[in-house]
């Protein structure tokens, strides 16, 4: 048979092309049938611990300094004097090559919270209240210096541009929940100084059929672009439509058997349903006061409480994978004021909501929260517009996970006296991803993909789990 040329075909048909007679071709029953992925991962290779991952990803290079490593008393003490050398000497430094180097110490005091006694940052209170539920890692480690490759890292597992993101292994792996949704969903906010620019690619599926990519919904104004329906066309019509192109598209796959073809097919039919669903997710009208109070926000306000409030309706509604970047947090001048005054109280109430309301709800014993930035920043000082920041930094640096499998109120690992090296139990990306799968019922070196001759997977040829915080 010769392939119709659909794109023409389409073109001057219009909407009347829903009545022409290809129900012969294929039922749409059977059409639908394809829709759902059931993943690859079949059986979970163990028991899982959690359903789905919320990653809260604060975009630039939060300092560890200023948030959960513990007190540095010894940086204290050497605030203002030059960094010692045996530190420093032949490292890779951002900015600060070449320049003087002068050790600047923590700049916000640190308390011990909750019955594990953690010490913290004073500028989370909300999220002190909760410091027994987390499992914070003092030990991060990354290979990449400069933002675009550290964040490729931290979202593909290398530095190489174009392998699937974590969320598109999972959905790979595992599927997803949600009929009306996509299974890995992208929500953006920023607060503070001038967010580093974030590239689709953080959450694309690389070699993976495009099906696993991440969809970014937008926080003001239409969440996805062309959700409504256009003037005239109501759901039946649309349907219609939709019912046709899915014919040509499968008499298409049957000739070329091409999977990107069986991607389009459940592309179109997803775009469909979210023309329901999204509308329907986005609304928060009905929520109650005191819960919008409990995450600080108000309705489609934009901010990362709103969007905080939504990867709740999303995981009730199956979304596996859901990553919340937060921007601004790249901080070379200004830490002071940055950290103080927008980061830190932007994301404190929402993230001690977010907690809250799945707990109260029974989503937090199956639900694995990240937090955490592509790196760190420097023990040093670096001295821009008249105000002190703090340079990229990627010899050590903190996250946290809390939620379903994980021990709360411990720490793992620790950096040395000035906060520059990971010291004890050091932790790569590689082996915080690699924990990230195991709880999802994964064995990271099982889940592969075969591309270009050779067997890939989101940890490469690295990780291993750290097991010390896993319940």
């Amino acid at each position: 048979m010769n392939e119709i040329n659909r794109r023409a075909f389409l073109g001057q048909s219009g909407l009347g092309l829903g009545a022409v007679a290809l129900s012969s071709l294929s039922t749409l029953g059977a059409d639908r049938k394809l829709k759902q992925w059931p993943g690859v991962v079949q059986p979970l290779h163990h028991a899982a611990k959690v359903k789905r991952v919320i990653y809260l990803y604060m975009s630039g290079g939060p300092s560890h300094l200023e948030t959960f490593d513990a007190n540095k008393p010894e940086l204290a003490k050497m605030h203002g004097q030059p960094m010692p050398t045996e530190f420093t000497k032949g490292q890779s430094i951002a900015q600060l090559q070449n320049q003087k180097l002068t050790c600047f110490r923590p700049q916000f005091p640190f308390k011990k919270h909750g019955q594990s006694g953690t010490e913290m940052t004073s500028l989370f209170p909300h999220l002190a209240k909760h410091v027994d539920e987390l499992a914070v890692i003092r030990s991060m480690h990354t290979d990449a210096i400069n933002h675009d490759p550290a964040n490729t890292l931290m979202n593909t597992g290398t530095t190489i541009s174009g392998r699937p993101s974590m969320g598109s292994w999972i959905q790979y792996g595992l599927g997803s929940e949600a009929e009306d949704l996509p299974g890995f969903v992208v929500l953006s906010s920023h607060a503070g100084r001038s967010p580093q620019p974030i590239s689709t690619r953080m959450w694309h599926s690389g070699f993976l059929p495009s099906r696993f990519q991440g969809i970014q919904l937008r926080s003001t104004g239409d969440p996805v672009m062309y959700v409504r329906r256009p003037g005239g066309v109501n759901a039946a019509r649309q349907r219609d439509v939709v019912d046709a192109v899915q014919s040509l598209n499968n008499l298409q796959a049957g000739t070329t058997h091409d999977p990107e073809i069986a991607t389009r097919i459940a592309q179109y039919e997803m775009a469909f349903r979210m023309q329901t669903s999204v509308p329907d997710l986005m609304d928060v009208s009905k929520e109650p006061k005191e819960v919008l109070g409990l995450y600080g926000c108000k309705p489609s306000d934009g901010s990362f409480g709103s969007n905080c409030l939504l990867a709740r309706r999303l995981a009730e509604r199956g979304v596996r994978f859901i990553q919340l970047y937060h921007r601004g947090w790249d901080h070379h001048n200004g830490i002071v004021n940055f950290m103080k005054n927008h980061c830190c109280p932007s994301v404190d109430q929402a993230i001690a909501g977010l907690i809250t309301d799945l707990k109260r709800r029974g989503l937090f014993k199956d639900t694995l929260i990240v937090w955490g930035g592509e790196f760190g920043r420097t023990p040093m000082a670096q001295t821009s517009k008249g105000s002190a920041g703090r340079d990229h930094h990627i010899k050590g640096f903190n996250m946290w996970l809390a939620g379903g499998g994980i021990k709360g109120g411990v720490t793992h690992g620790t950096t040395d006296a000035l906060g520059y090296n990971a010291e004890e139990n050091r932790t790569h990306v590689n082996d915080l991803h690699a924990t990230l799968l195991h709880l999802l019922g994964i064995n990271h070196t099982r889940l592969t993909t075969r591309f270009q001759g050779r067997d890939f997977r989101l940890t490469d040829v690295h990780g291993k789990l750290i097991k010390p915080i896993l319940a």
